[in-house]
């Protein structure tokens, strides 16, 4: 493929909800601009962008891909998100990298809550927006009820540009409202001109609706629509134009991926109406941390983000970049604006699916992939060492689902974290901790599909076979009274014996561990053992009396004992700090403590009560309530985490995927009797 200049580029993100389409429009497109002979589909498994085997066996996308056409003399490079919620995090890639996003609409299913959400993103992140109706072979899809509910979901910005005529349920006849043409699609990709079909009073309706969206463009042209004036066919062109790419007005396509159905009149409304690559100037920071102006341009300093990342086992790394600035190409010095080190550039490539060219360089405002950075993460920026500067990076979602990772064999216990940091360079969305107080490796997500799939890819590519748990959670133990309590340790056997004695007083105090004083009088216990008495209790409070878990908020004072100038040692007093510990505590009211977090969820009004009863149904107090944007409220909480290890997916599915929360550790709070019964109850049985 040719190099083209970035006022010959676009930039286009496929997003919508699960299944509207969005891989085979992608894929209808590579077909029509012949950057593939035939027409995969995703039943079959052979599409040219869905080729992850992941995608293949669930028949869905889990990755975000990238696909270069040439149409019209024009470069489109397309970037198929997921739509599955557990895979936002390639929204976020796909997004990063675009000036424009395609939001694809079921013909059939009409607006869902992942269109809303794509729609939402690409409108904070300042995206021109599309959409694409897609289906519409289907005699069950209703174009027109579902353009109305999209005018009324998104408002008068919504713009019909091509619209369906549907004659006994069927959509073969395309008007296209600015060309005032009609075009008839038949099997086989046949395209002619037809005669222009009647629409009715609908056809006055769609043109009202151009009026409409053209008329927010501007106030000379909203007061000449309030006073019932019409607007010229350069002011209704120039309008849409304008209002397009300001992102004031959000076109309509419409047709069927499966048969190329509008598809072309889709790309060729794309070229006029879409931004180039060249209006996609950004706001870096230099060095000091000023903000400075990156302009597209081929001739300025190179800088570029890398917004994606693929890992595999026998092919290597490979790092999807997009070019703001100059270019990049192999053996061009480049630096890595987080680890300040210097990046060697082999080769550049143009990427289609898993499909790989080289290419001459990677231009201002095109996409392309460096193969082999091994220290150079998703989100990065790669920069001439003439102007250094770091580019914005990417946004991911909030991951809350957490699972427990154990290995099917000992022998792959070591590899479970090198498989899943490879794994992590990919989905930066995956969290992953090795929590060496409760002995498990944690792997967290957006949900379970996306940690079946790090399952599942454990296996596939690394060979690793691995199960998921609800993973344990951190108690704390403490003590509420005071004690005072003899530790004896003697021990009489050839030579040298062992002796050691203290009088030890337990309290409680306002600490993360164990606070160690001594006020012994007259030389009772030599100053020389003090460092092991302390020792012996550091080690001590690892394991609390009741079920083991590490003791806090403990104050021991060491105000008495006695010694044996022969026998008496460093471990003679561990051993007594210990028996101490072990006869004191279980006297001084013993209690458990449970780890309690702030949970700050997002939902909307409709779901708030549930929520809240959910809420406190978990143990949880609510703590203050206050008003977000679009019809949503935020809830303030504390909430045991004990109790919220499935909260995300209740979440999910009380709210239709619109809500989202965040939670974090706080303190510690005393368990209720009933809680601390059952896991002391279980704790003794895992030791038996």
């Amino acid at each position: 493929m040719r190099n083209y200049e970035s006022r010959k580029i676009l930039n286009i993100a496929l997003a919508g909800h699960s299944g509207s389409g969005k891989t085979s429009v992608a894929e209808s497109i590579l077909y029509l601009t012949g950057a593939v002979s035939r027409l995969g589909k995703i039943e079959d498994g052979n599409t040219a962008l869905d080729y992850d085997p992941e995608e293949v066996k669930r028949k869905a996308s889990v990755l975000s891909a990238v696909a270069p056409v040439e149409w019209k003399n024009t470069k489109i490079n397309l970037i198929d998100t997921p739509g599955l919620f557990d895979f936002a995090g390639g929204i976020s890639e796909g997004f990063r990298a675009a000036e424009s996003v395609l939001v694809v609409v079921s013909g059939k299913d009409g607006i869902d809550v992942g269109t809303e959400k794509v729609v939402d993103m690409a409108t904070r992140q300042g995206k021109t927006k599309m959409f694409f109706v897609n289906g519409l072979c289907d005699e069950s899809a209703r174009f027109y009820r579902v353009f109305e509910d999209l005018k009324s979901t998104f408002g008068p910005a919504v713009c019909p540009v091509v619209v369906p005529y549907i004659e006994d349920g069927k959509a073969e006849i395309y008007v296209n409202m600015f060309e005032y043409r009609a075009y008839k699609y038949s099997p086989g990709g046949k395209v002619e001109p037809t005669d222009m079909p009647d629409l009715g009073s609908r056809f006055e309706g769609l043109r009202e609706a151009i009026k409409e969206a053209v008329a927010e463009t501007s106030e000379e042209l909203l007061e000449k629509f309030i006073e019932g004036e019409e607007f010229t066919p350069e002011e209704i062109v120039l309008g849409v134009s304008q209002g397009v790419r300001e992102g004031t007005i959000i076109p309509v396509f419409c047709g069927d991926a499966h048969n190329t159905y509008g598809i072309d009149q889709l790309l060729n409304s794309l070229i006029w109406l879409a931004p180039k690559a060249d209006s996609g100037e950004e706001i870096g920071t230099d060095v000091n941390g000023e903000p400075v102006e990156v302009a597209v341009s081929p001739d300025g300093a190179t800088a570029a983000v890398v917004f994606k990342t693929v890992v595999d086992p026998f092919v290597g790394k490979l790092s999807y970049v997009k070019v703001v600035s100059g270019k990049i190409s192999a053996d061009a010095p480049l630096i890595n604006m987080r680890t300040g080190a210097n990046e060697r550039i082999t080769k550049v490539l143009t990427v289609r699916g898993k499909k790989q060219e080289d290419a001459q360089f990677i231009g201002a405002g095109d996409i392309g992939a460096i193969p082999k950075l091994g220290d150079t993460l998703t989100g990065d920026t790669l920069c001439s060492p003439l102007r250094k500067v770091a580019l914005e990076g990417i946004e991911y979602p909030v991951a809350n689902y957490s699972m427990a990772v154990y290995a099917d064999s000992k022998d792959d216990e070591e590899k479970i974290t090198q498989g899943i940091l490879k794994l992590m360079e990919e989905d930066p969305t995956i969290r992953y901790i090795h929590n060496h107080e409760t002995h498990e490796r944690v792997v967290t997500g957006l949900g379970e599909q996306q940690l079946d799939v790090v399952v599942s890819k454990l296996k596939s590519k690394y060979n690793i076979d691995v199960k998921l748990r609800k993973p344990k959670v951190a108690y704390r133990e403490t003590i509420r009274g005071t004690v005072k309590v003899q530790g004896r340790h003697k021990k009489q056997s050839g030579g040298h014996g062992q002796f050691g004695d203290v009088w030890i007083e337990f309290s409680p105090c306002d600490s993360d561990g164990l606070v160690f004083e001594q006020t012994v009088v007259g030389g009772a216990v030599p100053k020389g053992f003090f460092p092991a008495v302390e020792k012996g209790l550091q080690d001590a409070i690892k394991k609390g009396p009741l079920a083991g878990f590490p003791v806090v908020g403990l104050k021991a004072n060491l105000y008495d004992g006695s010694y044996h100038p022969v026998d008496s040692s460093e471990m003679s007093f561990k051993m007594a700090a210990a028996i101490a510990y072990k006869n004191g505590l279980p006297q001084a009211q013993p209690t458990l403590l449970e780890p309690v977090g702030s949970l700050k969820v997002t939902v909307p009004d409709s779901s708030m009560g549930d929520v809240m009863g959910e809420v406190t149904k978990r143990r949880g107090r609510v703590i203050g309530m206050e008003s977000g944007e679009h019809n949503m409220q935020v809830i303030d909480a504390e909430v045991p985490m004990a109790e919220m290890g499935d909260f995300n997916t209740f979440i999910r599915q009380a709210t239709q995927g619109r809500g989202f929360y965040t939670f974090d550790f706080v303190r510690y709070e005393d368990a209720p009797a009933n809680v601390a019964e059952k896991v002391i109850e279980d704790a003794k049985n895992n030791c038996e």
